[in-house]
């Protein structure tokens, strides 16, 4: 199940979105090695006090098993700040019709390698379902990610393929960095959905979840 956490809902929230960092540093901290700030057990960056969209995904007693962070390109976020030697030089997306997806991860200690519910493979799908169809009914256009090769690989096998690639791939730190371009489009969503079964409603009943950070 698929929750939005914005401004406008964050306050009654503020325990999931805890969970989220600290999965996010398990999986990027613990299991990846990256260098990246940990707080209080938590894995906390300047962009996360932004106002971002954190799109969550919840197994079924509640606990957080999936999550992506949407920020607005018209200001601070990472391919123009942390990865902007990806765009050789040329200047950074600035649009308020195309969001930049990061810090995105499943919890690979809870999921399984299969297809159902339970599968990381699921997850990863919901995730995205929920992040497009949230950005299409706030009127964006475009994502743009920054993700490494063996991302690419999966967006490519699970009906997510990138439209387009911004500069050139980048050795930063123990990857390669790429910044992909994906349209926000009920084409894309449906591609998604044929791939990983999921058919239904993903989000969680939230009246506020559908509203634009």
């Amino acid at each position: 199940m698929i929750y939005v956490v914005d401004s406008l809902n964050v306050q009654d929230h503020k325990g999931l979105i805890d969970e989220v960092y600290k999965l996010r540093k398990r999986v990027f901290h613990d299991r990846l090695g990256w260098d990246v700030q940990i707080v209080n057990g938590r894995e906390i960056d300047e962009f996360d006090s932004l106002d971002p969209a954190y799109v969550v995904s919840t197994d079924p007693n509640g606990r957080v098993v999936g999550c992506m962070r949407l920020l607005q390109t018209t200001g601070p976020h990472m391919l123009s700040d942390i990865f902007a030697p990806i765009l050789n030089g040329e200047p950074p997306l600035r649009s308020a019709l195309v969001w930049e997806a990061t810090r995105f991860c499943v919890d690979m200690n809870t999921l399984d390698m299969g297809h159902g519910r339970k599968s990381i493979s699921y997850v990863t799908s919901e995730v995205m379902i929920g992040a497009f169809e949230y950005a299409m009914q706030a009127g964006i256009k475009d994502a743009v990610a920054v993700i490494d090769p063996v991302m690419n690989r999966v967006m490519k096998r699970s009906g997510n393929a990138p439209y387009d690639y911004l500069g050139s791939p980048k050795s930063m730190g123990k990857v390669t960095a790429m910044a992909a371009l994906m349209d926000c489009s009920p084409e894309r969503v449906a591609s998604i959905r044929a791939f990983s079964g999921i058919h239904h409603d993903v989000f969680g009943p939230d009246p506020r979840q559908t509203v634009a950070a």
